[in-house]
């Protein structure tokens, strides 16, 4: 019997699981929003919620209390992001950091707002691996998203390249293809002298 237990296993130890909050706490604040599935954001929800209320008190104690929670990570958008510098190993060195994001401008966001910082938004679609309900778990106010109007994509990227890569072979096949409709024109001229030496 589960009386007066709360909270979610999720099939993981304790320091798997606050490692999994941590993680996906650094990418919804990060970014806006973020997609998994229903247990996950569920329980992910309050972990949220308690950071963004210390980061509207704003003091030194808070600060203290949200880097213990999840660290002061840079925040990487995507893997060649401008604003991240890295050393010549590819390791980050500087970039803008995570709980000044949240103190600065997530916390004053939500100044007069008091809980229900976060919203879980349904899919109604299922992971293909396990059949998990998925669902969007987002800030409140983000209508559009960050990840819905400026996601970086690498599909793009993957797609440019390839038509880019067809376009090439599409202009090599056209430069091989013109050059052999005018070679018989210019070995036309060559076979009568070739006829003459050979009557001679």
């Amino acid at each position: 019997m589960r009386h007066r237990v709360g909270g979610f296993k999720l099939g993981r130890d304790t320091e798997h699981r606050k490692a999994m909050w941590r993680n996906m706490a650094i990418s919804l604040l990060t970014h806006g929003q973020i997609t998994t599935t229903v247990p996950k954001a569920k329980s992910l929800k309050p972990f949220v919620e308690k950071l963004i209320t210390l980061a509207k008190k704003g003091d030194l104690a808070s600060r203290r209390r949200v880097i213990q929670q999840i660290g002061n990570p840079i925040m990487v958008k995507f893997d060649e992001d401008p604003d991240v510098s890295r050393n010549k190993y590819g390791e980050l060195v500087d970039g803008p950091k995570l709980v000044k994001r949240l103190f600065d401008v997530i916390g004053p966001q939500f100044a007069d707002r008091n809980g229900g910082y976060t919203r879980i938004v349904r899919l109604g679609k299922h992971r293909i691996g396990d059949a998990g309900d998925l669902c969007v778990i987002q800030l409140v106010g983000d209508e559009s998203g960050p990840q819905v109007s400026g996601q970086y994509s690498r599909r793009r990227d993957k797609c440019n390249k390839r038509m880019e890569f067809a376009a090439k072979i599409r202009k090599g096949a056209k430069a091989e293809a013109a050059p052999k409709e005018e070679t018989p024109a210019a070995q036309a001229p060559e076979a009568p002298a070739a006829e003459e030496k050979t009557e001679e």
